[in-house]
């Protein structure tokens, strides 16, 4: 196997763009991992998704590979909001155009070597590299409450563990959370026919609506990313901006932006959801293959199954790809890894794309609407120097990507 200049490990959004950028730029990439396979394996079917359309590019919004171009393309319309199994269409749409050569198989490890790294694959194959992009999404993020330690998976598990919510119909679910997969869990667990109560802490739900995002004073308000409340989604969009605001001000912006909350269009579809606001589980005690909840008011509820949306907090430590030695020398800040303006961590040549970034980058790189700017901010500093390189070696890789192409057509 040669060396490439960059490996890539992950193959949702992120690392979908960042390996188009990359490769227009002249740099020879291999991307590791099954494509969309977070989106299709840890989100429920039949969910929607929250990001209006201008939010949900993966890359540049304008560019031959957006959803517009996806749309015109297939033929036929995209319901709005966008339902997840047209997302992932889209996004296998956006691989066979520009990744025809994806490797699907998983990194096992990443080690440091000399001036670069080793990447151990599944198989036992082995390969070094220049640079790796760490683009592996949130999954090894999910977060639970520690009164539900010990519990197998058959009385509670997170959110983001199940494909399909159908098989818990005829049972009584709680949802533990106040977001919108919270809310959207529970509308589709009493969808399928589920006793399902939905238990937050926060006193009421908070909506999060389109109609103040309309018109020319919606335009100013809010920017076309559609991350953060009125005024602070204009900040958040200029994530370089947001580097260089004090530390406080980098924080309020990140914790207004990302306050748990639910889409308006949720709310007639909440009819057969019981909803208990401003509530938390004080004990959790396993009763007969089932669990007994005590609440702080003292009320108990006898339930089959508690979901978990309790959401992510990313620690790239958890990273099970990621060798300890080389963890210990990223400098973190909360879990994530410090970064410079070319996301890369305080480990030469290692960079991270997605969630971990939100510490240098603020809250808008959490999300598909971030892809753009992170994507180019890498590839402007990989690519550059990527065409310092002997005119002779750019031209026999762009020969072999071509004939990859060439090949899966």
């Amino acid at each position: 196997m040669r060396k490439p200049d960059v490996v890539v490990i992950g193959a949702g959004p992120y690392g979908l763009a960042a390996a188009a950028h990359l490769r227009e730029g002249g740099v020879d990439v291999r991307v590791f991992g099954a494509p969309m396979s977070f989106w299709k394996e840890h989100m429920p079917s039949g969910m929607l998704l929250r990001s209006p359309w201008g939010a949900s590019h993966i890359g540049d919004p304008s560019g031959p590979l957006s959803l517009d171009a996806f749309e015109r393309e297939r033929g036929s319309g995209i319901a709005r909001p966008i339902p997840l199994a047209d997302f992932v269409a889209y996004g296998h749409w956006f691989q066979r155009r520009v990744l025809s050569d994806i490797d699907p198989r998983k990194v096992e490890r990443v080690d440091a070597i000399g001036d670069g790294f080793r990447v151990l694959l599944e198989d036992g194959e082995s390969l070094d590299c220049g640079r790796v992009v760490v683009a592996a999404g949130i999954a090894a993020f999910a977060w639970r409450p520690p009164e539900f330690d010990g519990l197998p998976a058959t009385l509670a598990s997170h959110s983001s563990e199940h494909a399909d919510l159908a098989h818990f119909a005829g049972t009584r679910v709680v949802v533990i959370g106040g977001g919108q997969s919270a809310l959207e869990s529970a509308v589709l667990l009493a969808e399928a026919a589920a006793d399902a109560e939905m238990i937050m802490r926060a006193p009421r739900l908070r909506w999060v609506g389109r109609a103040t995002r309309q018109g020319m004073l919606g335009r100013l308000l809010f920017h076309r990313t559609d991350v953060g409340p009125a005024l602070v989604s204009q900040i958040v969009a200029r994530p370089m901006l947001v580097r260089r605001l004090p530390v406080p001000a980098q924080r309020q912006f990140t914790r207004r932006s990302l306050a748990a909350g639910a889409a308006l269009w949720l709310r007639p579809r909440m009819r057969s959801v019981t909803l208990t606001q401003g509530r938390r589980v004080t004990e959790v005690v396993r009763s007969n293959g089932h669990l007994r909840l005590r609440l702080d008011d003292g009320t108990t509820r006898e339930v089959d199954h508690v979901l978990l949306a309790t959401g992510y907090r990313v620690d790239v430590g958890r990273y099970p790809f990621l060798a300890e030695t080389l963890v210990s020398r990223v400098r973190r800040i909360d879990g994530h890894p410090v970064l410079d303006e070319g996301l890369q961590s305080s480990v030469p040549g290692l960079h991270f794309l997605g969630a971990p970034a939100v510490h240098s980058f603020g809250p808008l790189v959490r999300f598909v609407a971030g892809t753009d700017f992170a994507v180019r901010r890498l590839a402007s500093v990989i690519a550059g120097r990527a065409r310092h390189a002997p005119l002779k070696d750019r031209r026999d890789r762009a020969r072999e990507y071509q004939a990859a192409e060439e090949r899966a057509r």
